[in-house]
């Protein structure tokens, strides 16, 4: 990124001739304002104009040159002074460079030269600063909560009260939803709401990294820990220190690096394989789940002591089926970023089309409505989304399913192998929510009704 605006620069010269020849000189560039003063007093009669650099005659007539620059700090401490000087003096020079000058020169054959490159170093220093303020404020605005994650139900309005409340302090956070429904979104929405949001956000997926890499991705290890380990890595929490780290799919996290967890959780350290030596880290942690953590704590598969630290504020994060109308605005966000991202005429939900996605129960919530909608975007010829353009999993809807032609017990198994898929196969989730023996759902496995892969 660039900025095109005019950079301002005062020259400060009493000698004519030098002053005008770095005026032409830097007057070159067409980007750059630049004006030349003689005296001090002039100079100051228009420092309220606030220029980018000044460059100051150190040996002033009327004026010594220390002097003009402590009131232009005084002033505007953000005005970068260079110092042109007939003197080579290096304690001079040290002291003004002490008292807030960006740079010293001496006059000789170079001068001019030099200062400009000086000049284009501050340059690119401004449009730096400048570039870090704009990111800062796309940060801000990007997880605004209440503008991201998005809907006026009053399931999401309980998420909101909780992550504002989350925000506010330095507590764990556990958040469990289905998949699709969001969670990372939470994570980042309190991470840069709270007073880490200038730190590191941390993602780690733990059902996504192999357990065997596991442990070396979170902790760090040192070179020649173990084969393939030929340098010195950092794990996720180092790299997260001062931040925030979030565990997505925590449930998935072998019980022998459960122990190691709690431990780095109780003690606010870290040790990376290979080595003796202990890391203190400052670490919030947001851990994820779509599975019920207390049903495999009773399962033994998940450490309650590892489970009573994780759970802090739990946030449970409704599924999209559950938040009405919250369909039709996440729709209308989903549609329009589509059509502006590539350039397509502004396209809207027909009625139809609208109780469509209202009577689908999303399975894979605001994900497959945002896959599903920007389909129906690319499908639509005309401004209108139409009902036919809204593609659905058929096999996830009631009513299509009721629309078939099947035996009671053909109907079973389809609605008993819908909730398998839906909940990635665990079988005692989908036993608790269809009140359903789970001795029953692993028969019909083992008979082979119900398919696992």
């Amino acid at each position: 990124m660039k900025n095109h605006q005019s950079f301002k620069i005062f020259i400060v010269e009493d000698d004519v001739w030098y002053g005008s020849m770095l005026q032409h000189y830097l007057s070159l560039n067409p980007e750059y304002e630049v004006k030349r003063f003689e005296s001090p007093r002039d100079f100051f009669a228009q420092l309220h104009e606030n220029p980018d650099v000044v460059t100051l005659d150190y040996s002033l007539p009327d004026c010594d040159g220390a002097e003009v620059l402590k009131k232009i700090k005084e002033h505007n401490p953000d005005i970068r002074v260079i110092v042109i000087s007939g003197q080579e003096d290096v304690a001079t020079a040290i002291n003004l460079l002490k008292n807030g000058a960006f740079d010293y020169i001496v006059k000789d054959d170079d001068t001019k030269d030099r200062i400009w490159n000086s000049i284009l170093h501050l340059r690119e220093i401004s449009n730096l600063k400048q570039e870090v303020e704009t990111l800062k404020t796309q940060v801000g605005k990007k997880y605004d909560f209440s503008q991201m994650i998005l809907g006026k139900s009053d399931q999401i309005n309980k998420v909101f009260s909780l992550i504002e409340k989350a925000a506010k302090t330095n507590i764990t956070v556990s958040v469990t939803g289905e998949t699709g429904s969001g969670k990372e979104m939470i994570a980042k929405a309190i991470h840069y709401n709270s007073d880490r949001h200038k730190q590191p956000f941390v993602a780690v997926n733990v059902a996504a990294i192999p357990r065997d890499l596991l442990e070396a991705e979170l902790f760090g290890h040192e070179k020649g820990a173990f084969t393939g380990a030929v340098t010195r890595r950092i794990g996720k929490f180092e790299e997260a220190d001062k931040g925030t780290l979030f565990l997505d799919e925590i449930g998935e996290l072998d019980i022998n690096l459960q122990a190691k967890l709690l431990r780095v959780l109780q003690e606010r350290e870290i040790t990376r394989i290979g080595s003796n030596a202990v890391t203190k880290i400052d670490v919030r942690i947001v851990v994820a789940t779509h599975k019920n953590l207390l049903e495999e704590v009773k399962n033994k598969s998940f450490r309650e002591d590892l489970y009573y630290r994780l759970i802090g504020l739990p946030i449970l994060l409704p599924p999209l089926r559950e938040r009405g109308n919250d369909i039709l605005i996440l729709s209308k966000f989903f549609i329009d970023g589509f059509c502006r991202e590539n350039k397509i005429d502004k396209k809207t939900l027909a009625p139809e089309a609208q109780q469509k996605l209202l009577q689908y129960p999303f399975p894979g919530n605001v994900r497959e409505l945002k896959s599903v909608v920007e389909l129906a975007v690319v499908m639509a010829d005309e401004e209108l989304i139409q009902s036919e353009h809204i593609t659905l999993n058929t096999t996830a809807s009631i009513a299509d399913l009721l629309n078939k032609e099947m035996t009671l017990k053909e109907f079973e198994i389809q609605i008993l192998q819908h909730y398998l898929d839906k909940y990635e196969k665990d079988v005692l989730l989908v036993a608790k929510k269809l009140d359903v023996g789970k001795s029953t759902l692993y028969r019909m496995i083992q008979n082979g009704e119900l398919k696992m892969k």
